[in-house]
């Protein structure tokens, strides 16, 4: 028989008993027995040290009650479990495949075992030339209607778990593609914001920041140079003056970002991103003193900005 699990199957499966609720080892255990209908359960010797891993990992942790470890899932672990979505989906559509397989080996068993007992019963009498008494003979069909109505049973609960993994699986797939969905509108949404609040701030920071708002090289370019008088052009001017087609035309520059599905952590590699390029551009372009006290000004109009609109949100 192939096994249960594939590689690494196990560990994520363990991740998602846990994120349904804290557990201790011997209940999940138990679940795991239950989920394939008897046919198949671990042995302590190989759930606990996969719990034990995943708590060395930082995807689980542990608390005493009773004398026992109950382990529930951490931050790092819900991550792992929407990052891998999909794949818990297929992992679904697999334990439905290893219990058909189990009952089928039961049900060969079954028939095995009927076949030969009654071979046994037929060379007996054959061998002692006398009939079989009647009482045997029929104990002997009473057994064989019970294997049979065992491996019917079986056939029953292998079935109907085959069409709750299926039906597991595919609400898994549409509720990971409403994650990913979810979180790409949230960076979209927030890129949009930033957008606004530095297209609306012009002065020098608006001038750095040009480039990669969708402004292109020229309004990078547009920026004094060191020791220069000149007010630095905002990039919302240089885009207007460009005409409509240019400004229809500007690349969402947050829009390589992959969503993650945590909307917290996409904000935060969005301000990466913010700091990395203003610093590259400042880099390539010079920061005179001007220059720095009016990217403080701008910064801090564009944080209230920012901050109003996450106090407000629902």
């Amino acid at each position: 028989m192939p096994p249960v699990f594939a590689h690494g199957r196990l560990r994520l499966y363990l991740l998602k008993l846990l994120d349904e609720a804290p557990r201790h080892g011997y209940e999940v255990i138990r679940l795991l027995e239950e989920r394939f209908q008897g046919l198949y359960a671990p042995s302590a010797g190989t759930v606990y040290p996969r719990l034990s891993k995943l708590e060395a990992e930082g995807l689980v942790t542990h608390a005493s009650e009773g004398g026992r470890k109950v382990y529930s899932i951490t931050d790092a672990g819900r991550a792992e479990l929407a990052d891998r979505g999909g794949e818990l989906a297929d992992l679904e559509l697999e334990i439905r495949d290893s219990v058909s397989e189990l009952a089928a080996e039961m049900r060969d068993d079954v028939r095995g075992a009927a076949g030969e007992l009654r071979r046994e019963m037929l060379a007996a009498a054959s061998a002692s030339q006398t009939r079989v008494e009647d009482e045997s003979w029929n104990a002997a069909k009473e057994e064989l209607r019970k294997a049979r109505q065992e491996w019917k049973d079986q056939a029953r609960r292998a079935k109907d778990e085959s069409r709750r993994a299926r039906e597991e699986a595919q609400q898994a797939r549409r509720q990971a593609k409403e994650a990913q969905e979810r979180a790409r509108e949230e960076i979209q949404r927030i890129a949009v914001q930033l957008q606004e609040q530095f297209a609306a701030s012009g002065g020098v920071l608006g001038s750095l920041a040009g480039a990669w708002l969708g402004g292109g090289p020229g309004t990078a370019a547009s920026a004094p140079s060191a020791g220069s008088g000149a007010p630095a052009a905002a990039p919302g001017a240089a885009a207007r003056a460009a005409g409509p087609d240019r400004a229809a035309a500007d690349p969402d520059w947050a829009g390589d970002l992959t969503p993650t599905g945590d909307p917290a952590r996409d904000l935060d590699r969005l301000l990466d991103r913010f700091r990395d390029e203003v610093r590259d551009a400042a880099r390539d372009h010079g920061v005179t003193p001007d220059r720095l006290a009016a990217a403080r000004a701008e910064l801090s109009a564009a944080a209230a900005g920012l901050l109003r609109t996450f106090r407000s949100a629902p």
